[in-house]
């Protein structure tokens, strides 16, 4: 690499696993350039606390309740789907299927849900 290539690699160090760090820092030092890496981690977004919403013992129920939050545009997603849709006996098993919503959508997810049941 070139000096300038380096230079910018050790300003985002903080991807570096550390054994490329390690190396980033013998090769510059080898250079004897006057490049210092940039250790802090940029500022990474909070991700948000997810909970789930409901379980469903059935695959249909459940997509259905998520197509409701779609429409609604409350981001939702399903998990253990695929493995009680490869044998619903699972469905005990692993509890079920699970909606999961963010949990500062919860409130509003459960009232679109209450108001869909018949």
């Amino acid at each position: 690499m070139a000096d300038g290539e380096l230079e910018k690699l050790a300003g985002d160090a903080s991807s570096l696993s550390d054994v490329a760090r390690e190396a980033l820092r013998a090769e510059i030092a080898k250079r004897k350039l006057e490049i210092t890496l940039q250790e802090a981690p940029a500022e990474e977004e909070e991700r948000p606390k997810i909970v789930i919403l409901r379980t469903f013992m059935n695959v249909q129920e459940a997509l259905f309740a998520k197509s409701v939050l779609d429409s609604a545009g409350i981001e939702s997603f399903l998990a253990d789907e695929n493995l009680v849709r490869l044998d619903w006996f699972l469905s005990n098993a692993v509890g079920g299927v699970k909606l999961w919503v963010k949990e500062e959508d919860a409130k509003a997810a459960e009232a679109i849900l209450d108001q869909s049941r018949p």
